[in-house]
């Protein structure tokens, strides 16, 4: 299995938009309907899985590759939308690995996974890191508004964007590493992975190479 097994790599568009950012909330909608029932189906899949693990140490390819596509869909429209506004290239509707999209995500096949680390990985062992992406994504009240540290930081990088045609590169970053935190603590408690997520913060859109895929 691969140290890295999950992989999170995001490109800044340019130019972007000055004014765009503020009707995406209504042009994401769609997208938004469809990831309600595509997460109803993850949450399913994974019970599936947990007892396909525990009794075979598999993650059954084709439940695997379904959860995939689950994340891969959400990262791409959390990019386009208020997880990040480093594009305004509208994400496509497909769990499939889409090469041209800016914001990308993949998470090697692991052969064999522990039945006891099954048991108790995605709530026991993911606990401190719950708390972390709590922070990170929710849990921020402002009013009316509701929010996490993600979703403060995108929108100063979108009035800086208005005011100055620029996206801060330095606010990019955090941004990124900050959704490449929460995706893989996605990917451990969804079972897809043994290797435990790191405290590590690793910004900017590329990560070092390491991931191992499967044929």
């Amino acid at each position: 299995m691969p140290d890295r097994p999950v992989r999170v790599t995001a490109r800044l568009d340019t130019p972007l938009s000055r004014w765009l950012w503020l009707v995406k909330w209504i042009l994401v909608i769609p997208h938004y309907v469809v990831l309600f029932f595509l997460w109803i189906a993850f949450a399913v899949v994974s019970v599936i899985a947990f007892f396909a693990i525990l009794f075979t140490e598999r993650y059954p390819r084709a439940l695997f590759d379904f959860n995939l596509g689950v994340l891969r869909w959400s990262w791409r429209v959390a990019y386009y939308s208020y997880g990040a506004l480093a594009t305004d290239r509208y994400p496509p509707f497909s769990l499939a690995e889409e090469p041209g999209y800016p914001a990308r995500l993949d998470v090697a096949y692991p052969e064999r996974l522990s039945r006891g680390l099954v048991l108790v990985k995605w709530w026991l062992l993911a606990i401190p890191h719950y708390i972390v992406v709590g922070f990170f994504v929710g849990g921020w009240h402002l009013g009316w508004w509701e929010g996490g540290l993600v979703a403060v930081l995108t929108v100063i990088a979108a009035v800086v964007l208005a005011f100055t045609e620029k996206y801060p590169r330095d606010l990019f970053d955090l941004i990124v590493g900050l959704n490449r935190w929460v995706l893989r603590v996605a990917a451990y408690a969804a079972l897809m992975t043994d290797v435990y997520p790191p405290f590590r913060l690793d910004m900017g859109g590329t990560e070092a190479d390491g991931l191992e895929r499967s044929p």
